[in-house]
């Protein structure tokens, strides 16, 4: 039985895991996120106690990793060696350890085969950096969301606030910009999008303009009605 694979990549704060999410609800895929495989592990490497660009320490201490997806009352959830970490990764602290060693390509080897495996295995969402141009390059449907800078740290920020943490919006920024151009910038899957990926720009959107737009892609790409 083939199954279906859609791809959605982009930077931090595009809204990529929310979308994707609620997309994979209505469609009853498996949604992945791959990101939170990434933060788990950059967490690991924090409470480690090792410098989060240090590749050769960092390779190390894979073999001690394990990272499962379930779900619980229909929401992923990440677990770390069978820690529940789904809230312990969305720190700041969790978001800079998982940019760095994503750059890591012992790291991005690491989780390649469970992330192929996932889409080999079910229908999916899978949204990330480098989804449609690395992980699943035969992807049905791949799309690039993006949206300006300042608002991406608003969103960011807003759901910081949200969750009790005190930052302050120009740290946001700061961070979301330094992270883009490690993203961008990293010898190993840098972020960019795929050349046949549909490229969607969501700033301004409210959400459900952006589901809408996301719905007309994944119908005029997959035949699959959302």
């Amino acid at each position: 039985m083939n199954h279906i694979s859609i791809a959605i990549d982009g930077p931090s704060g595009a809204g990529k895991s929310t979308l994707a999410r609620l997309l994979a609800q209505e469609l009853r895929y498996i949604y992945v996120d791959t990101g939170a495989m990434y933060r788990a592990v950059g967490l690991y490497v924090a409470r480690a106690g090792v410098e989060s660009r240090d590749r050769d320490r960092i390779a190390a201490l894979l073999p001690g990793i394990e990272i499962k997806l379930r779900y619980e009352d229909g929401v992923q959830q990440i677990f770390l060696n069978g820690e529940n970490v789904s809230r312990a990764i969305r720190t700041e602290e969790a978001s800079r350890y998982a940019s760095d060693v994503s750059a890591v390509p012992e790291v991005r080897a690491f989780l390649l085969g469970a992330q192929r495996a996932l889409a080999e295995n079910a229908d999916v969402i899978m949204d990330g950096r480098d989804i449609g141009t690395v992980v699943l390059p035969q992807a049905d449907v791949k799309i690039f969301l993006t949206a300006s800078s300042e608002e991406r740290a608003r969103r960011r920020y807003e759901e910081l606030r949200e969750k009790g943490e005190d930052v302050v919006y120009d740290d946001v920024l700061r961070h979301l910009v330094e992270r883009d151009k490690n993203d961008s910038d990293r010898a190993a899957a840098p972020l960019r999008p795929a050349g046949d990926a549909v490229i969607l720009d969501t700033t301004g959107n409210t959400l459900e303009q952006s589901l809408d737009v996301l719905r007309a892609v994944i119908k005029e790409k997959s035949g699959h009605v959302v």
